[in-house]
């Protein structure tokens, strides 16, 4: 019996993909340590060269006093949203209705920390200074996400931010930055990322997301927040005997695309302007604000997976991985662009983008 080729075989196949920086293979660690001086000393339990000297570069590129690897970004943000309610007697923090931490972790903030958590805003649209101030109850920390990944990256002005901002500080709210894919929204507010992270008490930022490492992440802000935090990474287990093929690989892969942001974000809107000139697609935001973006169709799912099997199959791009549905006859699927997209012809590109809207056509 012949297997039926799934959209995400089809994906896999395709000569070129438009996404990520190439296959999740051993051969991301393979590039980073065969250039290496085998004699190089591991970190142990959150103490060597390897580590320490990573994550004084990582509080420099913040702007932060301190920095503190961690094995994950869910450890990382629990615990800081920990110390933040500790700080003032208070287990509630507010976050957008989407935020990772009440959708992707098994309510692990409620049942590892009791912390409550109060929703604002609606699920489609970013949080607002008047969102805020129309708080009812008291909290000890607001989180922000940026980009808002769920809502297709989308981010706020600048100004918005900076406001919201002064008025945690006014209000003794302390204000945590969600940052995994940071330094992907920099080209967007044409900020630094220290600039960034100074409208905030503390900040996350992947290593693995859109920096390519295998994984981690990075918590920062004041000394004795972080030294807080080391103490709650190794009532975690976060305190590995040894971390540093993470740490290895993030700073190698961070030396190596930190400058292509930019490069991203503007191909990021080079394809969104593309996929919105086909029928029956629309991308979220229209013109992206960052190098990930949302793309929808108005196409039923098990009507569009052949289509885009077809295309993929026939042209050799890969476009789409998988579809998520969003209603009886819609569905969207997420993109993110990193090294692959400058391989890929133009004109195959246009050409596989030119077969989905023919077919795509006849809806």
């Amino acid at each position: 019996m012949t297997k039926e080729t799934t959209l995400a075989d089809s994906y896999n196949a395709a000569e070129y993909k438009i996404a990520g920086h190439g296959p999740r293979s051993v051969q991301v660690l393979k590039d980073v340590f065969d250039s290496l001086d085998g004699s190089l000393l591991s970190d142990m339990y959150g103490k060597g060269e390897v580590i320490e000297e990573f994550q004084q570069r990582m509080a420099d590129l913040l702007g932060k006093e301190r920095a503190v690897f961690f094995p994950s970004g869910t450890m990382a943000q629990q615990i800081a949203l920990r110390i933040w309610c500790e700080e003032k007697g208070l287990k509630r923090v507010a976050y957008h209705p989407l935020c990772h931490l009440e959708i992707h972790e098994e309510n692990g903030l409620k049942e590892l920390h009791h912390i409550e958590s109060v929703l604002l805003a609606d699920p489609e649209r970013l949080i607002t200074l008047e969102d805020v101030k129309g708080l009812q109850e008291d909290i000890s920390c607001l989180l922000l996400e940026l980009p808002q990944r769920e809502i297709g990256g989308q981010l706020p002005a600048y100004e918005e931010l900076e406001a919201i901002s002064r008025y945690c500080r006014e209000q003794g709210i302390r204000l945590h930055l969600d940052g995994a894919r940071l330094l992907e929204i920099l080209p967007y507010y044409q900020r630094t990322a220290a600039e960034v992270c100074s409208l905030f008490d503390s900040v996350y930022l992947s290593v693995y997301k859109g920096i390519g490492g295998i994984a981690g992440a990075v918590l920062a802000g004041e000394r004795s927040f972080t030294e807080a935090s080391k103490v709650w990474k190794r009532r975690h287990g976060g305190d590995l005997i040894s971390l540093y093929p993470y740490i290895i690989t993030a700073d190698h892969y961070l030396r190596q695309r930190q400058d292509k942001m930019g490069q991203y974000y503007e191909e990021a809107k080079e394809l969104a302007a593309q996929l919105n000139a086909c029928r029956q697609v629309s991308t979220l935001p229209q013109t992206p604000v960052s190098s990930m973006f949302h793309v929808y169709f108005n196409v039923p799912r098990a009507q569009l997976e052949p289509i885009l099997i077809q295309v993929q199959e026939t042209t050799g791009v890969g476009l789409i991985a998988y579809l998520n549905e969003t209603g009886p006859s819609t569905c969207y699927s997420e993109i993110s662009l990193g090294d692959r997209y400058a391989g890929l012809p133009k004109e195959r590109l246009r050409h596989s983008l030119q077969e989905l809207d023919r077919l795509l056509g006849e809806f």
